[in-house]
């Protein structure tokens, strides 16, 4: 469909990539990654011909349509919300007023008339066109993509123009989504959606019929919607089949192998350069010289690229607060005529790691200000336990920083016994690189500001952190570095973020705000959605509002699902077992094969030998982990039947 033929570019003097070979086809499901400025965005542009190639070619079949939606910068006036999605099908739209205008022409001729026969001729083939092309469903086409994309029905009259930025970056995906181009570039389409909208996006993309290009920061949304990652690094482009979890253990697994070839060859080098060094002087072994010295030209050899520099940083912990945290009692909240939530009784206690969840507009940033007391309760008792020290990190936090003092100097008056190499490395984690750290902080931009703000903060934490929004702005790096700092902090955090990978990795309850009331969920947020979606009957709707410690919910007997599940198939129990037995085998064949292969790789003749056997390994692995999961299905419906 596109190919991009030994493709390359540089940005300025700086080369981003080269080399580049990838042809994208009909079904293309990829995820773009790489480091800060190496050159994502970039591709994305040359895939759908906005940025030209420097070196190379690229070639597009045709009838290829693309639609490439950016990281930013959109806006749209003029119209309402629901007209603006309904102006991509402009041209079915005016099809459909053909077929009235046609319509009323058969309706005054004479149908035995040439005449009429040719409106009809007409009228049918526009029809057909029409049908096929769902002309009957367009609005409800439209409701459905604004409904997912978090636009109420009341926001479908509004104008397009009253909306902020990131709303009109959702209309303008809503418009893109609605087109249906055969090919979809998107840059960070979740930078602006919540955590529904996420959720419904994956749902859609993974059900898309055509092809798309993405790059996102979000792990368990490329995790759950491509099929290949494309990673730019060290000026080259790489290739690995799988989604962002298979593509970062291929990766390590790759690395060791080169390292290893790489070793092996090294000893090999210097073992022919010890002989001729030892006998080059010798006339009696001129001959095996020369025939080393052949052998030692012949070697192709193997180059292991810089690492990128994995970044850990050690944050002072704070002092402990009394083990009741913070308590709601029939806490509600209204502005106005508005009513938020109410009746919301809960305790938080320490070291709790809460996620608060709802749709766009339920309350999850009202309930942060209501806990930092930057917001008084509409009725109710809000009460902080002993020793409680509250942080609170707002979306626009950076609008409480000094805008004249530059960055370095501003953290190091907080930052007691650290260095400049350790604030340095942590102004990198969150994007800033050599001479940025001396920048004053009123130049930066909004979400060069706010990574700014949550550094400091995390250099000077208090016992009790309130954080909305803290992972926008950031990439994986930067999220990384913050995950492990709040996975070890020892204080409590409540946190409003729509990265799902994050919220899993680090929460210990879920609150959801929805439909005016507070729900309190024990575990992560897929402990979260497995209750949502019909886990256990005791857990059918989490601890509405619980007073006191999150209640534990206990698992229920149900005896005819018991008597049920005695009732078992022998046959089929045998032949379940049979199957898994099968797999178990294949698998450790597998496993046995990859070892084989990898012990081969590690003393290889040539380049080209090692790449042909690390794809060998790399087909072995798919089986592997193919296998792998067929096993894992086979296993569940065996302990189900046991």
């Amino acid at each position: 469909m596109i190919q991009l033929g030994n493709a390359g570019k540089r940005f300025g003097h700086k080369l981003l990539f080269e080399n580049l070979n990838w042809l994208i086809t009909p079904n293309e499901r990829s995820g773009l990654v790489g480091g800060n400025g190496t050159g994502k965005s970039t591709l994305l542009k040359m895939i759908g011909g906005m940025e030209p190639l420097d070196m190379g070619e690229l070639t597009k079949t045709k009838g290829v349509t693309t639609g490439y939606l950016p990281q930013d910068g959109l806006s749209l006036s003029g119209r309402s919300v629901f007209q603006e999605a309904m102006s991509v099908f402009d041209n079915l739209r005016a099809l459909e007023q053909e077929m009235e205008t046609l319509t009323h022409s058969m309706s005054e001729l004479d149908p035995s008339s040439p005449e009429y026969g040719v409106v009809a001729d007409r009228f049918h083939r526009i029809e057909s066109e029409f049908t096929t092309r769902d002309g009957y469903s367009l609005e409800s086409q439209a409701g459905a993509v604004l409904t997912g994309l978090g636009f109420g029905k009341d926001d479908w009259g509004r104008r397009t123009e009253e909306f902020s930025g990131g709303w009109q970056m959702r209309i303008s995906l809503a418009k893109l989504l609605l087109e249906k181009p055969n090919m979809l570039l998107l840059d960070e389409p979740t930078n602006h959606l919540d955590l529904e909208a996420r959720n419904w996006l994956e749902d859609y993309l993974v059900n898309y019929p055509y092809a798309f290009v993405l790059i996102s920061h979000d792990r368990y949304f490329l995790d759950v919607t491509v099929k290949k990652t494309v990673e730019i690094w060290n000026k080259g482009v790489h290739f690995y089949t799988g989604n962002y979890e298979k593509y970062l253990s291929e990766k390590a697994m790759r690395k060791a192998t080169l390292e290893a070839a790489y070793r092996n060859q090294r000893e090999k080098v210097e073992q022919l350069e010890a002989f001729i060094n030892r006998f080059r002087a010798q006339a009696t072994k001129a001959k095996q010289v020369q025939s080393r010295i052949k052998e030692l030209e012949k070697i192709e050899r193997i180059e292991i690229p810089p690492d990128e520099k994995a970044i850990h940083f050690s944050f002072p912990q704070p002092k402990p607060s009394g083990r009741t945290v913070a308590e709601f009692k029939n806490v509600s909240k209204s502005y106005g005529e508005k009513f938020i939530f109410g009746k919301a009784n809960f305790i938080i206690e320490r070291g709790d790691r809460i996620a608060l969840v709802g749709p766009n507009g339920a309350g999850k940033s009202t309930m942060i200000k209501l806990l930092s007391g930057l917001e008084p309760l509409s009725t109710g008792e809000f009460t902080l336990g002993h020793n409680v020290q509250v942080d609170y990190f707002a979306q626009d936090q950076y609008k409480e920083l000094d805008g004249d003092a530059k960055m370095l100097d501003d953290l190091r008056a907080i930052a007691g016994m650290k260095t400049e190499t350790e604030l340095r490395s942590l102004l990198g984690c969150f994007l800033f690189s050599e001479d940025d750290v001396f920048k004053r902080i009123g130049v930066l931009s909004g979400g060069e500001r706010n990574r700014y703000a949550l550094a400091k903060m995390l250099l000077q934490p208090s016992n009790f952190l309130l954080l909305d929004e803290p992972t926008n702005h950031l990439d994986m790096r930067a999220k990384d570095v913050l995950l492990e700092a709040l996975a070890d902090f020892t204080g409590t955090v409540v946190l409003v973020s729509h990265d799902r990978y994050f919220i899993d990795k680090l929460a210990t309850k879920v609150f959801e705000i929805d439909n005016h009331e507070v729900i309190v969920y024990p575990g992560n947020y897929e402990d979260f959605l497995f209750r949502k979606q019909g886990g256990p009957a005791a857990m059918e709707a989490g601890i509405k509002a619980a007073a006191g410690p999150a209640a534990v919910t206990v698992e229920q007997s149900n005896p005819a699902a018991d008597a049920a599940k005695k009732r078992v198939n022998p046959i089929k129990l045998k032949q379940m077992k049979e199957e898994c037995a099968k797999l178990e085998n294949r698998i450790g064949e597998l496993e046995t094969e990859i070892e084989h292969c990898e012990k081969q790789m590690s003393n290889p003749v040539s380049q080209d030998e090692l790449m042909k056997a690390s794809q060998r390994v790399q087909q072995l692995i798919e089986e592997r982990d193919s296998t792998m999961e067929k096993w894992e299905v086979a296993a569940a419906a065996l302990e189900e039947l046991q």
